[in-house]
């Protein structure tokens, strides 16, 4: 599995203004919900539960909430870079700056796992992270996220 099967350009945000946790987690709900044709209600009920069991601070200044939703028809991923770092509750207690929301099918358990590990994967590498740090337009920031880096360093 590929990020690239999951997120499309329109689903990438350079600089998101926010300034909380759940800021954030509302804003790409709202975003998830536009492009999803879904009631955002229930998105952001998920995220919000699914972080009552723990953060879903990775570590390193990333943030990777994903939930199954009812609605959801295939995975739906969405990156956003934000415009200053915030705490997340990660579990090295670094502030996050990037976030990919991944929302899965209601049914779905196979496919929720390969997608997250594809994504935690994607994450690690060094290349991509300073190309996503680095991106000056959301395009930059899409290629970014997509790139299949050589190495996950």
């Amino acid at each position: 599995m590929k990020v690239a099967e999951f997120i499309r350009p329109e689903s990438v945000v350079i600089d998101l203004p926010a300034k909380s946790k759940s800021r954030v987690l509302q804003t790409m709900s709202a975003k998830a919900s536009e492009a999803l044709g879904i009631e955002e209600g229930p998105i952001l009920q998920a995220l919000l539960d699914r972080e009552k069991l723990g953060s879903t601070g990775i570590g390193e200044g990333i943030a990777i909430p994903h939930t199954r939703v009812p609605g959801v028809v295939n995975p739906f991923g969405m990156l956003a870079r934000l415009s200053k770092a915030i705490d997340f509750d990660a579990v090295d207690d670094i502030p996050v700056d990037i976030v990919f929301l991944l929302l899965m099918p209601g049914e779905s358990r196979k496919d929720h796992l390969n997608a997250l590990a594809c994504v935690a994967r994607q994450l690690r590498s060094h290349e991509v992270l300073k190309n996503i740090r680095s991106a000056t337009s959301a395009d930059e920031l899409y290629a970014a996220i997509i790139l299949q880096a050589n190495s996950p360093e």
